[in-house]
């Protein structure tokens, strides 16, 4: 079958390689869509901080948002998932650990990611093998064409819930990517008030397509203030304005971070009686996020920019988008195509 391999920075290959078999606890998938984002760039550009820390190394099959279908069960998996829509967590912990047994198995100090950590190979390829336990059923109201944006849908899902959204909350989300478009979607599902700060017309120009109060490439001042303030940019100047802009017993929510450290002012955070929330995985999220896109409360479809090939895969992370892509930022890869 065919794979996409990181072997080195900004070096790749779409190589033939063995198809994998399902071992006892898992399932081979037959993969339908496959999303490209940030972490799967940094690997690329060689930036990723778990290639300086060990946790992860050249070469490297990366893919981490997906969707597919079920084709063979391993020994210990019950047959009745032959034949179903299913996506998958990320994060796979011990299961044994204080923190997997406590429903913290993201944060599991021996856990794999998918394509990501520990050498466990992800889904940019015709076929994929991840345990069973780690599977998310995907109604059919959720098309192949948006099953790949449940994950990111669940951090989404998480930095809103984080931020408290609710009716009549003002909201401001920094990033007009795939998660700062889709914590929009979620938290407008809630009623809040969002406004959102882009860099690229195109996404500013989405953000108001989709819904949102106001866009664009400055800050709109409100009386009032920000109840809470989102980033999720790769921006290590952002942190210390979210600081200095929040509301007095607001909330800030960290997904985006940068190869730099933001640096804040923690006295600022007392005195102002805030809560900082990181977000390192949508783990928690997933069954939120399924229900939400299958009951239409969010709709993934605007965030789409292309589909492509997975011989494409390599010209969009050089840097080359891809032709007639429409705005949305999200690029996806049928890896038949």
């Amino acid at each position: 079958m065919k794979a996409f391999v990181i072997t080195a920075p900004n070096t790749f290959e779409v190589q033939d390689v063995a198809p994998p078999i399902a071992g006892p606890g898992d399932v081979l998938i037959d993969i339908a869509r496959v999303g490209i984002c940030g972490t799967d760039m940094e690997y690329f550009h060689g930036s990723m901080p778990y290639l300086a820390s060990g946790h992860a190394k050249f070469p490297l099959r990366i893919g981490h948002e997906w969707c597919g279908t079920v084709i063979e069960t391993g020994s210990g998996v019950d047959k009745s998932l032959l034949g179903k829509r299913v996506t998958g967590d990320v994060m796979m912990g011990c299961g044994k650990c204080k923190r997997c047994l406590d429903a913290r198995q993201h944060t599991c100090e021996d856990r794999y990611e998918v394509g990501i950590r520990n050498g466990f190979n992800g889904a940019l390829a015709e076929q994929f093998v991840i345990p069973a336990r780690f599977l998310h059923l995907l109604p059919d109201s959720i098309e192949d064409s948006i099953g790949a944006l449940v994950e990111p849908g669940a951090n989404s899902w998480r930095v809103m819930d984080a931020a408290r959204a609710a009716k009549g909350k003002r909201i401001l989300i920094w990033g007009t990517g795939t998660i700062g478009l889709l914590t929009a979607q979620f938290a407008m599902a809630e009623g809040a008030i969002v406004h959102m700060i882009g860099r690229e017309e195109a996404t500013i120009k989405l953000a108001l397509d989709i819904g949102v109060a106001s866009a664009g490439q400055d800050l709109e001042v409100f009386e009032g203030g920000y109840d809470a303030i989102i980033d999720a940019t790769f921006d290590p100047t952002v942190p210390p304005k979210m600081v200095d802009l929040v509301e007095p017993g607001g909330r800030l929510v960290f997904i985006g971070i940068d190869s730099n450290p933001a640096l804040i002012d923690s006295r600022q955070l007392v005195l102002k009686d805030v809560t900082a929330v990181g977000i390192l995985s949508g783990s928690p999220g997933l069954a939120p996020s399924i229900e939400y896109i299958s009951s239409g409360r969010v709709d993934p479809r605007p965030i789409i920019g292309a589909t492509i090939g997975i011989s494409e895969v390599g010209n969009v992370m050089s840097g080359t988008r891809p032709t007639n892509a429409g705005a949305g930022p999200k690029i996806l890869v049928n890896p038949k195509q």
